[in-house]
């Protein structure tokens, strides 16, 4: 399936919910920049968006829903560059370079935005695989990775280490420039062909 189909095209909403929305992302995201993902309650960000709590739930069901939807922006951007930008991330460089281009884009946008990616991957078992963000980095690393014996496989295991439970727990170890270092390492490892 082609990259292109994998991104999640923005739902259409009537000009109320889209004002309700922008007013909400707007306040969760300001909210949990000031104080925290975890220290933030759903009734917080309502009262910051005056909205009603109704409204919140019935539009994002939980804290982890709101957590995607305001990660869905960023997401696109990386998808974009990914599919229209320069090389290495985007098209016209080797596999290779592609590869380790997206592990180092991949681990900033993390960084950044470590603890929604944790809520969002995290809400409940499997929540990570079910996502179309996932999807989409899943199918950009297989292609990448289409010379080795599993790409399906081989992409998996570089986005397990990827992970946003994975890199929270490494972080006060190894720090953020050990880290990148050995998801490179990693990544060239996963091109290596048997025999090679």
């Amino acid at each position: 399936m082609p990259l292109e189909l994998l991104r999640t095209p923005p739902p259409k909403e009537r000009v109320d919910a889209a004002r309700n929305r922008a007013a909400v992302l707007k306040a969760a995201a300001r909210l949990f920049a000031e104080q925290g993902v975890e220290a933030v309650s759903m009734d917080q960000v309502a009262a910051a968006a005056g909205v009603g709590k109704g409204t919140l739930f019935r539009r994002f069901g939980d804290k982890s829903g709101l957590a995607a939807a305001l990660l869905d922006a960023r997401e696109r951007v990386l998808q974009e560059a990914i599919l229209h930008g320069p090389p290495p991330l985007g098209l016209g460089a080797a596999a290779d370079e592609r590869l380790a281009a997206f592990v180092d884009a991949y681990f900033d946008y993390l960084l950044e935005h470590l603890d929604l990616i944790r809520m969002s991957e995290t809400a409940a078992p499997g929540a990570r695989y079910r996502i179309g963000a996932y999807r989409f980095w899943h199918r950009h690393l297989a292609i990448l990775l289409s010379a080795t014996p599993d790409p399906e496989h081989a992409a998996h295991a570089v986005l397990a280490a990827l992970s946003a439970e994975h890199i929270t727990a490494l972080l006060p170890e190894l720090g953020e420039k050990r880290i990148r270092a050995g998801l490179l390492r990693l990544a060239r490892s996963a091109m290596q062909r048997p025999g090679r």
